[in-house]
């Protein structure tokens, strides 16, 4: 009906885009506007074969569909700042001080709340993994860097990750006498204790999760304009083209180097 009352049985450029904007004004879902101009487009097809005319489809690009205007993605909600991290080092050691943890629950999770934010690797795919023999090895260097492995990655890229001062300091108080292949951060733990927990962020209604470390490295990162190559091998994020998989092997020293550039001067109270 809606075909006859614009063409009058005329196929024509001018009948054909006449259609299409009735189209459009009538009905205010895509999915009438696509059922309708598909409709239009299949009797092109059929005239065409039935007439034994192709001319006829060569209409049919007077009947598409408009573009689309595609959502723009807002900015992440979920900002993490330093004041958070502190916050929640603040609040493992006010659970210490109340007794509901105790001095070496208190050490481990802060250990890993301050490795996390240091150097935003990912929680449960690198830094649940992580062992003591592979700090052991990295305290011993001038620059410290530990070597994540490619099982301990989510992409599987073997990395350095520099280990910030404040790091080595935290990760001393928990190595004891413990083997090389033990874990080094109690993970589920903290895991499962931050979860009961819920500690509040600043900036969003929300509550604390080990994904907020990386956030936080990434955002600080920002803040402090860190090297994005650097940054981008550390954090093993946007490192998937031919450049980085043919040409690009950073060695540990200047890894460290030009981290502790922009990094060096942070604290964590």
């Amino acid at each position: 009906m809606a075909l006859w009352e614009s063409t009058k049985g005329e196929i024509s450029q001018r009948t054909l885009r006449g259609l299409r904007e009735s189209i459009l004004d009538k009905y205010t879902s895509p999915d009438s506007h696509s059922k309708v101009l598909s409709f239009a487009k299949g009797f092109l097809t059929f005239l065409a074969k039935t007439r034994r005319e192709p001319q006829f489809t060569s209409f049919e690009p007077y009947l598409d569909m408009p573009r689309a205007v595609k959502e723009r993605k807002s900015v992440t909600g979920r900002i993490v700042t330093k004041d958070d991290i502190e916050n929640i080092l603040a609040y493992i050691k006010q659970a210490e001080n109340r007794g509901d943890i105790d001095s070496e629950r208190a050490a481990q999770y802060s250990a890993l709340v301050i490795f996390g934010a240091f150097t935003g690797q990912r929680s449960e795919a690198t830094i649940s993994k992580l062992t003591t023999g592979q700090f052991k090895e990295a305290l011993g260097s001038e620059k410290p860097v530990i070597r994540v492995e490619t099982l301990q990655d989510k992409i599987k890229m073997e990395h350095y990750v520099p280990l910030h001062p404040q790091v080595t300091t935290a990760v001393q108080t928990i190595l004891g006498d413990r083997k090389n292949d033990e874990r080094i951060f109690a993970y589920q733990s903290f895991l499962m204790w931050a979860k009961r927990q819920k500690i509040p962020m600043m900036k969003f209604k929300g509550h604390f999760v080990l994904g907020d470390l990386r956030k936080f490295a990434e955002q600080h990162g920002d803040i402090i304009q860190w090297e994005q190559s650097n940054r981008a091998y550390i954090l093993t994020h946007g490192v998937s083209g031919i450049e980085w998989g043919y040409y690009r092997h950073p060695l540990p020293d200047p890894v460290y180097d030009i981290y502790m550039n922009y990094w060096g001067k942070v604290r964590l109270s």
